[in-house]
């Protein structure tokens, strides 16, 4: 049962371990036990009555956390979820023993967790797939990362983390790219080569999972199982699509915390993140599609407000503290609204709603804005699509059709599609089509336009100087740079950059290669 969270109530074993402890607390007494099992760790939380200090140790396949001056006040037992096999305690003087019996070859992390919103002191315990006694790795981050794997903790050491006992991915940092000597290479050509063609990524977020299920119609239709359903189904369609490649956040019935699921997009560079919902309201009458975008100045309705407010609370059922978010991300999101990405996720969402409008009336008929915690990737252009009303009966009836479900990830992918065939991402195949749609040769030549003439080409066609004769240098734009911060990097004006890029706008896209003036 992978994603399942269980709330534990009953320890069993070959005979009662504890009774049920008096009504003082000592001060890390265990009150309670949690287990959340992902596809790519298992958690185990000990809810506690205070703070304590712990030694962490292994014998074979058990893990054992030895609480000083502690006591279980309430039974727990855990059924086998993924990692977990079985989950015991022992008396062991004036403290306790907590045993977990876990898969051979899991490695372990543990830490404990203050006081966040309602929950309490917590001691958790993190179980990661592995050879058993190896190491863990130093490589760079994998394409999507859960948590950073450590060896147990020291016998007396005890580690603090923030708030959340849901793990959330590291940042991933891209490799920086060397630019290219001058020497025996065309700098245009290594542009050609370095932009090749990519695939379009987009990751695809299934709404709440798990323990979390959304809001639920008249029937009993629960919000994960329909945004499941169709994030499939559209991750099918993308998939299919030359030049696509689908990223989906869950693929199965379990809990992701929400500013994980953004963060698996950045970390496989995706091109656009969207989420997949559908809404709810107090009046059964309510109805149609709609598509959302990032609001950081605030909610554009009441109605805005009380989805936002749901969708954002995602977190606090699965116990995740909203209230780790920096100075430094609130500065991006500001900085987002004169950026690329805010302005790229209002031209796809409108391209998603108008598709949408095909298979009937939407709910506003424009795309509409709120503060979602899911939808601030800081360069991740972010979009929500709110399926339909599950509330509304005869809408619920829709959502559980799977032909209708197919109906509606075929209208987003063909507002996708739209989108990146008039927005072609560099070096991927719709810029190589868009180039083509121009009568664009990608090697430089010239290919026949319909018309039956040559088209024009790319440049002029005298051989008498380089190609690159007025490029300097080649620079991929990494993540947080500007064309002002790159033109000063290099002593080059903006304008002069702008132009021999053939650059418009003010700003541009992270992985982008730009070839350097000479002055």
């Amino acid at each position: 049962m992978r994603g399942l969270i269980t709330r534990i109530t009953c320890l069993t074993g070959t005979a009662l371990l504890f009774a049920v402890a008096s009504s003082v607390l000592h001060a890390g007494d265990v009150k309670n036990a949690r287990v959340w099992a992902g596809p790519e760790y298992t958690r185990v939380v000990f809810d506690l009555s205070g703070p304590t200090s712990y030694k962490l140790s292994r014998d074979g396949d058990r893990v054992l956390l030895d609480l000083s001056d502690s006591r279980v006040v309430a039974s727990f037992d855990a059924a086998a979820q993924g990692l977990l096999k079985s989950l015991s305690s022992a008396r062991q003087g004036s403290g306790i023993r907590l045993m977990a019996s876990v898969t051979p070859g899991s490695q372990t992390k543990s830490f404990v967790l203050g006081p966040s919103g309602s929950a309490g002191y917590r001691l958790v315990l993190d179980l990661y797939p592995g050879a058993a006694g190896a190491a863990p790795s130093h490589k760079p981050a994998p394409a999507n990362p859960v948590a950073e794997v450590s060896q147990p903790a020291p016998a007396s050491s005890v580690s603090t983390a923030d708030t959340d006992d849901s793990a959330a991915p590291p940042p991933v940092v891209a490799a920086p790219v060397s630019k290219s000597s001058r020497k025996g290479i065309n700098l245009r050509q290594a542009a050609l080569l370095m932009n090749s063609q990519r695939q379009v990524i987009v990751a695809v977020d299934a709404g709440h999972g798990g323990k979390d299920q959304g809001a639920h119609g008249p029937d009993g239709t629960l919000e994960k199982d329909v945004t499941l359903a169709v994030a499939r189904d559209l991750a099918a369609q993308i998939n299919r699509q030359p030049g696509m490649k689908a990223i989906l956040t869950r693929d199965g019935d379990y809990f992701i915390p929400l500013k994980q699921r953004y963060e698996i997009a950045r970390q496989n560079q995706a091109d656009l993140f969207i989420a997949i919902h559908a809404d709810s309201y107090t009046s059964s009458d309510a109805r149609g599609s709609s598509v959302w975008v990032l609001s950081s100045r605030g909610k554009s309705s009441v109605a805005a407000q009380m989805l936002a407010d749901r969708e954002n609370s995602s977190d606090l059922i699965g116990g995740v503290s909203l209230a780790s978010e920096n100075d430094s991300l609130a500065s991006v999101l500001l900085d987002m609204q004169q950026g690329w990405a805010v302005q790229a996720s209002d031209t796809v969402a409108q391209n998603v709603l108008n598709a949408l409008s095909a298979l009937g009336p939407t709910h506003r008929g424009y795309v509409e804005h709120a503060n979602f915690v899911v939808l601030r990737s800081p360069d991740v252009p972010s979009i929500l699509v709110e399926t339909a009303f599950i509330s509304n009966p005869s809408e619920e009836h829709k959502l559980r059709d799977p032909g209708h479900q197919q109906e509606l990830a075929t209208a987003v992918m063909d507002g996708l599609k739209s989108y990146f065939l008039n927005n072609p991402p560099p070096g991927t195949w719709f810029a190589v089509e868009a180039a083509r749609r121009k009568g664009i040769s990608v090697d430089g030549g010239t290919e026949v336009a319909s018309t039956g003439k040559p088209a024009e080409k790319v440049a002029d066609s005298d051989t008498s100087a380089p190609a690159d004769a007025d490029v300097r240098d080649m620079h991929r734009v990494e993540s947080g740079e500007s064309l002002r911060s790159i033109a000063k990097q290099y002593g080059v004006s903006v304008d002069s950059l702008k132009s021999i890029n053939g650059i418009s706008s003010n700003s541009v896209r992270p992985g982008t290669m730009l070839e350097i003036p000479d002055s």
